[in-house]
């Protein structure tokens, strides 16, 4: 409502004018550098995030190509299998 009567920019003004009334001007500055700061680690973290997730996508990736070693003709058992139980227990 109010934007179709005073334009965006107004609203923009009134809530700079509201926040300074509310921390004062000698807060500002320390506000502003708390904001910019969390703007950073956040920047940071989601870099981080994105190194990660690259990194073991590459290192499936490879997995998925390395060549795979011949059978020695052993039979290995199932590791998902449950234990079979003697007849007559259960």
């Amino acid at each position: 409502m109010f934007a179709e009567i005073f334009g965006p920019d107004l609203i923009i003004i009134a809530v700079v004018i509201v926040i300074v009334m509310l921390f004062g001007g000698s807060k500002l500055p320390q506000l502003a550098r708390g904001l910019g700061s969390a703007a950073t680690e956040f920047r940071k973290g989601i870099s981080e995030g994105e190194d990660k997730s690259s990194e073991e996508q590459s290192e499936a990736t490879k997995e998925a190509e390395a060549p795979r070693a011949e059978p020695s003709g052993e039979v290995a058992a199932p590791t998902d299998a449950e234990p079979k139980s003697p007849e007559g227990e259960q």
